[in-house]
């Protein structure tokens, strides 16, 4: 009877409204994110396909170390989220956690850097153009100074995010997408007074307005009453080598997984390289349609996260599986949305990036359109793989994700791209088309483990 069948609907009714309430905030930042990266491609269009795809290579390159590195400090979420769950002395282990989370971010950025100082080395050893390797290590040479903040942006907003405090996210990120387009508009293009310096100059802008936007975010944690009491930098340079550990073993996998995924994109920029200039643009500008709208199932496996975790924390086995069928839903829900939209209005989207009035912008136009036929058929599969891998994350379950990730996007993904491209001739076509089967397996794989996660053990 309806009288019994309201109780039943409303801890499901709830929990798609938590989860969409810890989500927006989370979704907003993550569009504005990716906003600040889709500027840079704008602008940097406006000075030809070689820029473009110059600027591709050295964002893909930093970005997917970032991503890595992002991997390694989003373990600070799920272990938030269970130490607040727990209710055990939560202050000071969040606390701990926090801390530990941007000693990482030193540990890890320091060397990297060393690393990247040989960006043109890299890129030529990688087969790349001459002259395309020369002018992507310029723009990496500044870009990668924004990974610190950016890394350590991930870990406070891990800590908001436990806390369902996730409106301040939006703040500070949509700040970032603002500053940044004035900043680069006049660094990259050579307004407002400002040298014209075109790919160092969106490096240099980025790095400049990730450091402000982490600035911002700490200051807010230092001064609002709800945070402060956590004393989140008080004696900040205690060790805690038992915590440290503790996050990179959770940690690691997470970022191998991440890592695993943008990476493969970044090496399918690569693969492009090898087949022309037009080729690395159109990606460049179908990835960043496809990057736009996998931020939003991306907030919402972030929120499910920390819904899941809550639950783990708790032991309570029907909110774990309230809380990622929920998460599952809406993540799902909106890809078919976006996909359809890709399906049917390719050119309008790709007309934002590209002229399709000049020659080269003509062939740039007509790769990206059909970049963007493969895409729409992925955006389902990407965002179940993103949301099967949010929700195994709440359980700390990252170890086999990892090995997933590793075998869908690099044995799949990559080797069947690389063999229709170049054995069967299908060039860009052919790599797009491997990355969609990567993804299909991946996703598959996750939601089978999610949903033996009782006879695997991982719900305790």
């Amino acid at each position: 009877m309806p009288e019994q069948a309201a109780p039943q609907a409303t801890p499901w009714r709830d929990e798609f409204r938590a989860t969409l309430s810890l989500a927006w905030p989370l979704i907003l930042a993550n569009l504005a994110g990716s906003l600040i990266h889709a500027t840079d491609v704008v602008l940097l269009g406006r000075l030809g396909p070689q820029v473009l795809a110059a600027g591709a290579l050295a964002t893909n390159l930093v970005m997917s170390i970032s991503i890595f590195g992002m991997g390694l400090m989003i373990a600070t979420s799920p272990m938030i989220a269970s130490e607040i769950g727990r209710k055990r002395n939560s202050v000071r282990e969040v606390r701990r956690t926090v801390r530990q989370g941007l000693w990482m971010v030193a540990s890890f950025c320091v060397p990297v850097w060393g690393v990247l100082a040989f960006a043109e080395e890299i890129y030529r050893a990688l087969g790349q153009q001459p002259e395309l390797a020369r002018d992507a290590a310029s723009m990496v040479h500044t870009l990668m100074w924004s990974m610190a903040p950016f890394l350590g942006m991930t870990v406070l907003r891990s800590f908001l995010s436990a806390k369902e405090k996730t409106i301040w996210t939006p703040y500070v990120t949509l700040f970032g997408v603002i500053a940044n387009g004035v900043l680069n508009y006049g660094l990259i293009l050579g307004h407002f007074g400002l040298p014209k310096m075109g790919l160092v100059g969106a490096g240099m802008g980025s790095s400049i307005i990730n450091a402000l936007m982490f600035a911002i975010m700490v200051a807010i944690i230092l001064i609002h009453p709800d945070f402060r009491r956590y004393h989140l930098f008080g004696r900040f340079w205690r060790a805690d080598w038992p915590r440290y550990r503790a996050l990179f073993r959770l940690g690691l996998p997470i970022g191998f997984t991440m890592g695993f995924e943008a990476s493969v994109f970044s090496a399918a920029v690569f693969l492009m390289g090898l087949i022309s200039t037009a080729s690395v643009a159109a990606h460049a500008v179908a990835l960043q349609i496809a990057s736009l709208t996998f931020m939003v199932p991306l907030g919402l496996a972030q929120a499910t996260t920390v819904r899941v975790g809550m639950g783990h924390g708790r032991r309570d086995a029907g909110a774990i599986r309230r809380s990622g069928w929920a998460g599952f839903a809406l993540g799902e829900s909106f890809m078919a949305f976006t996909a359809i939209m890709m399906w049917v209005f390719p050119r309008p989207l790709i007309a934002l990036f590209v002229d399709a009035g000049t020659p080269s912008g003509m062939d740039v136009t007509t790769l990206a359109v059909s970049f963007l036929s493969v895409a729409a058929i992925f955006q389902i599969v990407d965002g179940a793989q993103v949301m099967g891998a949010g929700m195994l994350r709440g359980l700390h379950d990252t170890r086999v994700p990892m090995l997933f990730a590793a075998f869908g996007y690099w044995v799949i993904g990559i080797g069947v791209g690389a063999g229709l491209a170049f054995k069967m001739g299908l060039e860009g076509l052919g790599v797009w088309i491997g990355l969609a089967g990567g993804l299909a397996v991946v996703s598959v794989l996750m939601i089978w483990r999610w949903t033996h996660r009782e006879k695997l053990g991982l719900v305790g």
